[in-house]
């Protein structure tokens, strides 16, 4: 009790309201950096010293292993002895353990193994073989989004709409994709929460039973809970309505994953005589990236009103600025690297690189590699994805639940036993026919119908091995089980090939081994069903070491949750941030309002970026950039033109970025229509020659270049410094 007495005192007043809230339902608007955690842990602790809640009797649930891990951590360090007992995760890690407990009442197996996007693609590649369908026509990655969309809807494959030829297309594959996870005893990530809406549906004994184990439930991140998730939290609190949702609207950005807005926005009307508390005082930026924030996001309609304050009041001012190409826009942000390392002593972890799209970290990477600074690439090759991980998970996958047939395919020839495709397909083909575990039919693969002679005796040596592991299940711990893994199969003589790369494997796998051992302290069939779990729900972002040394780059979706002294939000401009498919959809419904258009989570998307910022912020464009395969002009992001100029800053040297004009992008591209072919390019100036522009003032042209498409200018002018402009657009006059 004195910790969390000591606890309020240290929260401001809004805070305070929220965590000492009573019964009843509780609508918490969190602005970015506003100490969510904080509240949301407070409250638990809360609960638990003065209500008397017991810590199993309480729900909290969040998007992130990690932020489950900091909350749990935080919670254990105010109250102590029982903490542990809280069941604190994400939304998946909680459905696999209620459904471990449930799988009989719902027909599933308790051994179910958890499908990955890999796992899923290759099902779905097994299911376009069986139906004759061409994956150039089918798409797996349009195939996989259409499936998760429909069961973050609790839409099964009979619910799945039929209003086209290509959607009766969508229903057969989905409809063929869950058998394929019957037979492999599986359930993918989205199946964890409509499974278990379903068993609460269906089940009332069930229901009851987890309602009443269940006296609070308290929910992170609520605005990004998609339609599933949304009706589990529900199912849950409808009786004693002590849920606690905690959010901000502004930071809803996963609408492309099936987030739905309107979840948060829509609380009070479900929960009519909910308490609403606002966090507005910001404790990570300074005022001046909050005003400029705050200017962008404000054009939002449909959004709930909040203006984020700070006691730093002042700071610097957000820094804009323009470069010819992504190349030197790269070499502007290793510069300030290095100027601010050796005026204001930043660490390289300081830094943060945020930008739209994958592909924007290539000429970063390059430039900042070439002039040796180090630096992190978050959601590139992920560590999970690596090939020897993969092998050794999937080895102890099929242990643990040996009807998983596509782990069995994967590990069946690592290492090589000359066992190839035609085996593997008689062996799944015969296992569908009789309904039966792969395992089973290997106790005389001689038997089965397509199974080449030559492949019987590594059959039956590979079972063999495999039933050497299972023998040990439940007697080993996790990393014991891996170790014996590793030594059974031969797997450390396969990867350790004598070259750097086989010494490389092996050290991903002894760190795969470092997390196993994380689960030694269960029971050793709970440590390895836990290990399994959390390997097949991890993400790029709770892989990612805050104390590691290098400048981070990463894309605007997946920095939500960290922050760092000084961001550069990069790609400042129209079809990138805002991205080409808003601009799209603005064309094709120009009518189009509300808060559920791509432009709005668009600017909800550069909201986020922006607020990741403790310090210094810089905003970059580009004049041309390469894309889609080809060098073009680009133009400044309408977000940039919403921030008033009074609140920008330039680099030393530069001229401010200028807001594109009404139409701009329109008029070039008719231009270019009017110039092509017949009409080739008049270079219309000269170096020297003396101009006037009527927002920058008087110049002098430094160069002139004419491409294909235009005229490209570098101009000094005599107060605006140096500007790159389109000859073809800019209204210059000599």
């Amino acid at each position: 009790m004195p910790a969390v007495e000591a606890l309020l005192e240290r929260l401001n007043p809004p805070q305070q309201e929220a965590v000492t809230h009573g019964d009843g339902p509780l609508l918490i608007f969190a602005g970015a950096g506003s100490g969510k955690t904080r509240v949301l842990t407070a409250r638990i602790a809360y609960l638990i010293a003065t209500h008397r809640v017991w810590p199993d009797r309480l729900l909290a649930v969040t998007f992130t292993n990690k932020a489950a891990k900091e909350m749990r951590g935080r919670v254990e360090s105010l109250v102590g002895e029982g903490a542990e007992k809280m069941w604190v995760g994400t939304f998946h890690s909680t459905a696999v353990k209620i459904l471990r407990r449930e799988a009989q009442r719902i027909g599933i197996v308790n051994s179910f193994v958890i499908f990955d996007e890999d796992d899923t693609r290759a099902a779905l590649r097994r299911v376009l073989d069986e139906l004759r369908l061409d994956p150039k026509r089918y798409p797996i990655g349009a195939l996989s989004h259409a499936i998760s969309q429909a069961k973050n809807d609790l839409k099964g494959p009979n619910e799945y709409p039929n209003r086209s030829y290509a959607d009766e297309v969508v229903r057969r594959v989905y409809e063929s994709y869950q058998e394929v996870l019957r037979r492999s005893g599986g359930l993918d990530f989205d199946d964890l929460i409509m499974k278990l809406v379903e068993l609460f549906n269906t089940d009332e004994e069930a229901l009851d039973k987890w309602r009443d184990r269940f006296r609070h439930v308290l929910v992170d991140e609520y605005q990004d809970t998609n339609r599933a998730q949304y009706v589990l939290i529900n199912q849950l609190a409808r009786e004693h309505r002590n849920v606690v949702v905690v959010g901000d609207d502004d930071q809803s950005i996963y609408r492309f994953r099936g987030a739905d807005i309107r979840n948060i926005l829509d609380f009070r009307k479900d929960y009519p005589d909910a308490h609403v508390v606002r966090l507005e005082q910001n404790y990570r930026s300074s005022q001046a990236i909050l005003d400029a924030a705050y200017s962008v996001i404000r054009s939002n309609p449909e959004r709930a009103e909040k203006r984020l304050w700070t006691e730093r009041a002042g700071g610097e001012k957000v820094i804009a600025t323009q470069a010819y190409n992504e190349i030197e826009e790269a070499e502007f942000v290793a510069d300030e690297v290095e100027r601010l390392r050796r005026t204001e002593n930043r660490g390289y972890s300081s830094f943060a690189v945020l930008y739209r799209t994958n592909a924007q970290s290539r000429s970063f990477e390059d430039v900042l590699a070439r002039r040796r600074i180090p630096y992190r690439l978050v959601g590139g090759v992920r560590f999970w994805e690596r090939r020897e991980v993969k092998d050794v998970v999937a080895y102890m996958r099929f242990c643990f639940n040996p009807k998983d047939a596509l782990s069995f395919a994967r590990i069946v020839s690592v290492p090589a036993r000359k066992i190839g495709n035609v085996t593997v397909d008689a062996l799944n083909a015969a296992a569908r026919a009789a309904d039966t575990d792969i395992l089973s039919l290997l106790e005389d693969p001689g038997r089965v119908s397509g199974v080449p002679k030559a492949a019987v005796v590594p059959l039956q040596k590979f079972r063999t091995q495999i039933e050497s592991v299972r023998s040990v299940l439940g007697v080993m711990r996790p990393s014991e089980l891996l170790d014996h893994v590793v030594e059974i199969m031969g797997l450390r003589q396969h990867y350790l090939d004598g070259t750097p790369q086989g010494e490389a494997r092996m050290e991903n796998l002894n760190e795969l081994r470092g997390l196993a051992e994380s689960f030694d302290d269960r029971e050793p069939s709970q440590g390895l069903e836990d290990f399994l779990a959390e390997i097949a729900l991890v993400s790029d972002v709770d892989a990612y070491d805050e104390n590691g040394e290098g400048v981070t780059l990463i894309t605007l979706h997946m920095v939500k949750g960290l922050e760092f002294p000084v961001v550069f939000m990069v790609g400042m401009e129209e079809g990138l941030l805002p991205h080409q498919r808003a601009l799209d959809e603005r064309e094709e419904n120009p009518s189009a309002v509300g808060a559920t258009t791509e432009m709005a989570e668009e600017r909800r998307l550069c909201y986020v970026g922006m607020t990741r910022a403790k310090d210094r912020l810089y905003l970059s464009c580009a004049f041309r950039r390469h894309l889609y395969g080809r060098s073009q002009p680009a133009f400044p992001s309408r977000f940039l033109t919403e921030i008033p100029q009074s609140m920008l800053g330039t680099p030393r040297g530069s001229a401010p970025v200028a807001p594109p004009r009404q139409g701009y992008k329109e008029r070039f591209q008719e231009r270019q229509v009017q110039a092509a072919p017949a009409a080739p390019l008049v270079q219309r100036f000269a170096s020297g020659d003396r101009v006037r522009h009527p927002a920058f003032g008087a110049g002098t042209v430094v160069k002139s270049t004419l491409t294909r498409t235009d005229e490209e200018l570098v101009i000094k002018f005599d107060k605006a410094g140096l500007k790159i402009l389109s000859g073809m657009l800019a209204p210059l006059t000599k």
